[in-house]
């Protein structure tokens, strides 16, 4: 299992005064050195985190793959064609959310969709899917012939009982469906020190893109120790 590292948050710092500092590109160079696997970050239609400038840093100046999450927007689809990321990861996205709510309707949106991936496809750029653990999306995934998904962690983070076993139960059975697929399958939202053991009954997990948790907890013990932590706990899957 590796490790995507999110630093959209260690961007909201500075977006919040303003200035130069806290470096989302100095806290991807951290996470490599801590041994993490890839970078991911969220360029939003509102910019109110990652800006078009960190992006080409990202690219140019740090060494782990990027991984570039993004709306399906025509301007960020031709920074990302310009920028060309190791991959591209499709979410929804409204102005009004704190943090993405939910998973893409590749199924509502499949015209649009299929001619992005495509482009993206063309100039050599892997595409993933962020989707919840829906059979009817993983195969709308398949027919688009996208080489990964990732699916939305969130609810699944957020509930608790029953409800987080059933929870469970569709993140198993959408895993196995991709995979059958020959689909990679990555995971994300919401995922933490304290609830990442409870993921580890999905099968077939290549990566985990982790953000706001691994931010937060940064600010406490430091971005390597941060990141080290969280691969302490991955290496447990199996």
């Amino acid at each position: 299992m590796y490790l995507g590292v999110n630093v959209d948050h260690v961007a909201t710092v500075r977006q919040a005064r303003g200035t130069t500092y806290p470096s989302p590109v100095e806290a991807a160079c951290l996470s490599a050195d801590a041994g993490a696997h890839g970078i991911t970050v969220h360029l939003r239609e509102d910019r109110r985190h990652i800006q078009d400038q960190d992006v080409w840093d990202m690219r140019r100046n740090q060494p782990l793959p990027l991984n570039l999450e993004m709306g399906n927007h025509a301007e960020i689809v031709e920074i990302a064609l310009q920028v060309k990321p190791d991959e591209v990861c499709l979410v929804p996205e409204k102005r009004e959310e704190l943090t993405t709510e939910g998973g893409l309707d590749v199924l509502g949106n499949y015209p649009a969709l299929e001619q992005s991936c495509q482009r993206f496809a063309d100039a050599g750029i892997a595409v993933s899917l962020f989707i919840d653990p829906d059979p009817a999306q993983v195969e709308a995934a398949k027919q688009l012939k996208v080489p990964m998904i990732e699916l939305h962690t969130g609810t699944f983070c957020e509930c608790e009982g029953a409800s987080r076993q059933a929870c469970l139960t569709q993140l198993i059975a959408a895993a196995e469906q991709a995979h059958a697929a020959g689909i990679q399958v990555n995971a994300g939202h919401g995922l933490n020190l304290e609830n990442l053991r409870d993921l580890f009954p999905v099968p077939h997990l290549h990566t985990l893109n982790i953000g706001h948790s691994l931010v937060a907890r940064a600010l406490m013990v430091g971005m390597e120790a941060a990141v080290k932590e969280m691969l302490d706990i991955m290496q447990e899957y199996s």
